[in-house]
Parts: structure tokens; C-alpha cells; sequence
């Protein structure tokens, strides 16, 4: 019996490891990937209630190389690493920043976009920040977990409020309870667009690399998805940048 346990308990850890192999991914016939979309044009909810963006279409160009569905699980921003390390998806494509903190608990792709980020005020006041020094002593609200909550948390003498959504970050800007939104260039441009009552008041040049979250250890899947990257760059990867980012210019 104890014989037969050993085995049922080692079959058991080699599932838990090899979860969301390429060869389970295929025989499941689905991938999953986890993001959190109120960032866009990288992911985010349309008129037809679809979740879409350019992270979202690289996202089924992956699950298309692998010849099966995709399958796209809203989560906030805070839990993506959770549930990687959980095995509750098998790919984290949200727009995140490439780190060293992050580095420590899953692995990244190849970088796929560069980014800084941006600082948004109220327009027509007088607020109108140059660099990050100058939010001390001011109200900044950021999404959680991301990198501008990193590097406003860096500021001494700011009052920080952290929302699991970029959109009630800046609905708490609309109602003038914080004094600017920091948040992603891209993500910005996009929400100035749709919002003209809010202007970008400076873009703050972070170095920023965005990668997709694979499981530690997943070296198998991690290759896989380097190498559509890598394909994508040939030609499909300006298209879509032409697609998504044109129009926020």
C-alpha cells in the first residue's frame, strides 16, 4: 500500500510541475492566458463586451501556433503572478514590466515592447508636473502592483491611492480627490484620447521592457513563445503596432 501511495504522491508532484506544457496545453486544446484588461490598447473590453488589444492578439497568434483556442481569464493586476504560480493560466499577457522582483518568481519572455511612463493631470490648471520630483507633497493614484505604483512609491512626501483599475484611478482624477494619475505612456495616450478633460503633462523615460509571464521552470513553453515572438517581429508585430498605437498618436 505505501508502495502504491509513493507512486499516486509522485504522479501527483509531476503533474503539479509539468502543468501547462505544450503537450497538456495541446491535449486540453485550450490556452490560458490571464490579463487584466482596462489597460488599453494593450488589452481592454470593447462595445461588444470582447476583451481585445494588441497583448490579445499576440496572445492568439501564440495559442494560433499552437493549434488551439484561446481562452482569456479577466484577473486584477495583483493576482496575474498568483495565478501563474498556481497553474490557473499558463500565461500571464497583461502589458507587465520586465524586473528583477518579478525575475525571482516567474520567468519572462523576450521583450516585446518598450514603454515608459506618463504623468496625467486635469486639464486647463495650473498643476502641470514636469518630472516625478515634482508629486511631492501631492495626491497620486496609480493601479496596483504596477510600474507606476513602483516608482511614485518611491517619491518621499506623496499621498498614494492604489486602485485595482486604471479607470478608478482616474475617475478619483475626474472628481478631484487626487492631483495626477501615473500610469504606462501608451495607456495614457489612449485614455487622454477618449477623456480630453485629462492631459498627459509629461512623459517620464523608465526603460520599461514588457515580457510574458511564464512559469518558472516552463522552459519548454517559455521557447515556444520566444521563437513566435521572434517570428512576429519579422513582419505580423509591425502590423500590429501600426494597428493599436497609430491611432493614440
Amino acid at each position: 500500500m505505501k508502495k502504491w501511495v509513493a507512486v499516486f504522491l509522485a504522479l501527483v508532484i509531476v503533474g503539479v510541475i509539468f502543468s501547462g506544457t505544450l503537450a497538456e496545453i495541446k491535449e486540453r486544446g485550450k490556452l490560458i492566458v490571464g490579463t487584466e484588461p482596462t489597460f488599453p490598447p494593450f488589452e481592454y473590453v470593447n462595445e461588444n463586451n470582447e476583451i481585445v488589444g494588441f497583448d490579445i492578439d499576440i496572445a492568439q497568434k501564440i495559442a494560433d501556433e499552437l493549434g488551439v483556442e484561446l481562452e482569456i481569464l479577466n484577473l486584477p493586476f495583483d493576482s496575474l503572478i498568483p495565478a501563474l504560480i498556481s497553474d490557473k493560466i499558463d500565461l500571464i499577457v497583461a502589458g507587465m514590466t520586465i524586473t528583477e522582483e518579478r525575475a525571482k518568481v516567474i520567468d519572462f519572455s523576450i521583450p516585446y515592447f518598450n514603454a515608459n511612463q506618463a504623468i496625467v493631470v486635469r486639464d486647463g490648471e495650473p498643476f502641470m508636473p514636469q518630472t516625478l520630483g515634482d508629486l511631492k507633497g501631492k495626491k497620486v493614484a496609480v493601479q496596483l502592483g504596477t510600474t507606476g505604483d513602483l516608482v511614485v512609491s518611491d517619491i518621499s512626501g506623496v499621498t498614494i491611492t492604489r486602485f485595482q483599475k486604471f479607470t478608478d484611478a482616474f475617475l478619483e482624477l475626474q472628481n478631484k480627490r487626487v492631483d495626477a494619475v501615473v500610469l504606462d505612456e501608451a495607456v495614457a495616450n489612449a485614455y487622454v484620447k477618449t477623456f480630453p478633460k485629462f492631459i498627459v503633462a509629461a512623459v517620464i523615460d523608465t526603460g520599461e521592457k514588457y515580457g510574458i509571464g511564464v512559469k518558472k521552470g516552463n522552459e519548454e513553453l517559455l521557447e515556444f513563445v520566444n521563437t513566435v515572438i521572434s517570428n512576429m517581429f519579422k513582419s505580423p508585430y509591425d502590423l500590429l503596432v501600426e494597428k493599436w498605437f497609430e491611432e493614440t498618436k
